[in-house]
């Protein structure tokens, strides 16, 4: 807050007062007429960034290209197949329910 005030302070020389209707015209400017005259300020002074670049429409693939295919790549499973069940496994399981 303290920057702000002394920068609007600071920028009382270059403000033209323009007050509202209701507002009466003054010779020293406070701090708050000064901050409704900054945007036109800081228009004239304009900004230090550049304009864009125009970069125009990109060309796009050439006439007659054709790209390769894609490469095709395996199916990943997400579950290991069940095993096949074998005689030595069926024999414990009649063990174990009898």
């Amino acid at each position: 807050m303290p920057l702000l005030t002394w920068q609007l302070w600071l920028a009382r020389v270059a403000c033209i007062d323009s007050p509202l209707p209701w507002q009466s015209n003054q010779d020293i400017l406070s701090p708050g007429r000064v901050a409704q005259a900054f945007p036109l300020i800081l228009a004239a002074i304009g900004t230090p960034a550049q304009p864009p670049k125009t970069r125009g429409k990109s060309p796009g693939r050439a006439q007659g290209h054709q790209p390769p295919s894609r490469k095709r790549y395996p199916t990943v499973k997400k579950h290991a197949s069940k095993k096949p069940k074998t005689e030595k496994s069926l024999k414990n399981a009649d063990l174990t329910a009898a």
